[in-house]
């Protein structure tokens, strides 16, 4: 499942793709969290701290949020920035997902809105096999949160469709990140996306 293009022009979608690419490509030598070196390394944080092409990003994404959606919650951390903006254009309320409760004050999981009796739709950066998600949701299913929705800027990996659908969960991506390489003609393997 994608992002209905009769919403997003194709013009306006390629744009932000090679914006998305122009940002964050790097080059240079990088050593990998694989330990494998590479030329090129996909930065996802420089989009995301560049305000207009997150709101452009964030437009895009909104689309994908199901009817009833009453919280939208972001996983730390790269998921923070993106609801953020999503929610200021949506109006729907936002959480903040710990990847471990914290051990003082409130000691919560989930910050922000309140998530129990709620329908939630996960927000998130990229997304390569949704492992982070996966423990994210069970978190937030524990706390009596529906999740069945979860929409992210860029997939990264095929088959985080098929992982996330074993956990009753639908990816909607803004992008995949073979459309933003065929969109730029090229470059990056997915080995230098982290």
């Amino acid at each position: 499942m994608s992002i209905d293009s009769e919403k997003v022009p194709d013009e306006a979608k390629q744009a932000i793709a090679k914006e998305i690419f122009d940002t964050s490509h790097l080059t240079g030598v990088f050593t990998l969290r694989s330990g494998q070196v590479s030329n090129e390394y996909f930065d996802k944080y420089l989009f995301e701290s560049k305000p207009d092409l997150l709101a452009k990003i964030a437009t895009i994404m909104k689309e994908g949020i199901p009817q009833g959606t009453g919280v939208l919650a972001g996983l730390e951390l790269g998921g923070i920035p993106i609801v953020t903006v999503i929610s200021a254009q949506a109006g729907i309320a936002a959480a903040f997902i710990r990847k471990k409760a914290k051990e003082y004050g409130t000691c919560k999981l989930a910050e922000g809105a309140d998530v129990a009796g709620k329908y939630v739709c996960i927000v998130e950066d990229v997304v390569t096999t949704g492992g982070a998600i996966i423990d994210g949701v069970r978190e937030l299913r524990a706390l009596g949160a529906k999740v069945d929705t979860v929409i992210c800027a860029i997939q990264r990996n095929e088959a985080a469709s098929a992982i996330l659908a074993e956990h009753g969960l639908t990816l909607v991506p803004a992008f995949t990140m073979d459309y933003i390489l065929e969109t730029v003609g090229g470059g990056l393997p997915h080995t230098a996306v982290e």
